[in-house]
């Protein structure tokens, strides 16, 4: 859903120095924009591999196109980009947007919660369907998540979360950026790609077969899936790229197969975050 920035709240941590914005639809969204110091190509890999992440059923943020005109950054000088000691305006047109899960003002999102909580989140098994994205992918970060309390069945709809009231802690995956093997738009893998730094949310992985609702997605995903998600990116985004980017997606469909194999590999990382898989 195309949006205009509307007021800035802060500027967030990371290389891609995004800002948390509110736009004119009320809500407020993480925006990366086009002149960022990782590449436009970022915006890419956000926008196509959240609009995968959903359709796997993988819990991820919302997204959105954010216009940022000059009006807005007249109104938000503080809304710019930092080279060591200078600073230049963040470029105008549409900007990738990641939704905040509330009102920054009352909803606290943590990037780290203790073991003590970490296993009480209620989406935990996302983490292993994050991998099989992850390697899927060539993600060639670690995995983000982020994590906030809420009204569970408002996150997790389905029989598993049927009491309305509960509150529970839900993890969004997030910054996938860095899929595609980030601005390089190609394909590595090794063991120890994609994997969260918790060891915690893989205890339950005793064989590949905690694996397979994922696995099997990505190998019969559907090529109108890909396709529906090429149309929603802005031409300025590509830019000239456009056989590289074609041949990008051309090849992770053919990657599909190999899935189960990349996952099984991620044993031997030297060491294994699958404690119980013997």
């Amino acid at each position: 859903m195309p949006l205009m920035a509307r007021r800035q709240i802060r500027k967030m941590r990371g290389g891609a120095q995004s800002h948390l914005l509110e736009a004119d639809d009320g809500q407020f969204y993480i925006v990366k924009f086009q002149n960022n110091p990782q590449h436009r190509r970022i915006l890419v890999n956000e926008l196509v591999a959240s609009i995968f992440l959903k359709y796997l059923e993988i819990s991820t943020a919302d997204t959105a196109l954010i216009q940022v005109t000059d009006e807005f950054l007249r109104e938000n000088p503080g809304v710019s980009i930092e080279l060591g000691a200078s600073k230049k305006p963040v470029a105008t047109g549409w900007q990738f947007g990641s939704r905040y899960p509330g009102d920054p003002a009352r909803v606290a999102v943590y990037d780290f919660v203790p073991d003590t909580l970490l296993h009480k989140v209620r989406n935990l098994s996302d983490f292993l369907g994050a991998l099989v994205f992850d390697k899927w992918v060539s993600n060639a970060d670690g995995r983000q998540a982020v994590f906030f309390r809420a009204r569970v069945r408002e996150w997790l709809p389905g029989p598993a979360h049927d009491h309305a009231l509960a509150m529970g802690f839900i993890a969004l995956m997030i910054d996938q950026g860095f899929a595609f093997n980030g601005p390089e738009w190609s394909f590595t893998d090794s063991p120890v790609q994609g994997l969260y730094a918790r060891k915690l949310v893989y205890d339950g992985v005793a064989s590949i077969e905690q694996f397979e609702p994922w696995i099997e997605r990505v190998i019969h995903f559907p090529e109108e899936v890909v396709d529906q998600a090429y149309k929603q990116v802005p031409p300025e985004w590509i830019g000239e790229d456009v056989d590289q980017f074609e041949r990008l997606l051309e090849t992770l469909m053919r990657r599909r197969k190999r899935v189960p194999d990349l996952v099984a590999d991620t044993r031997r990382a030297k060491q294994s975050p699958f404690a119980n898989w013997k």
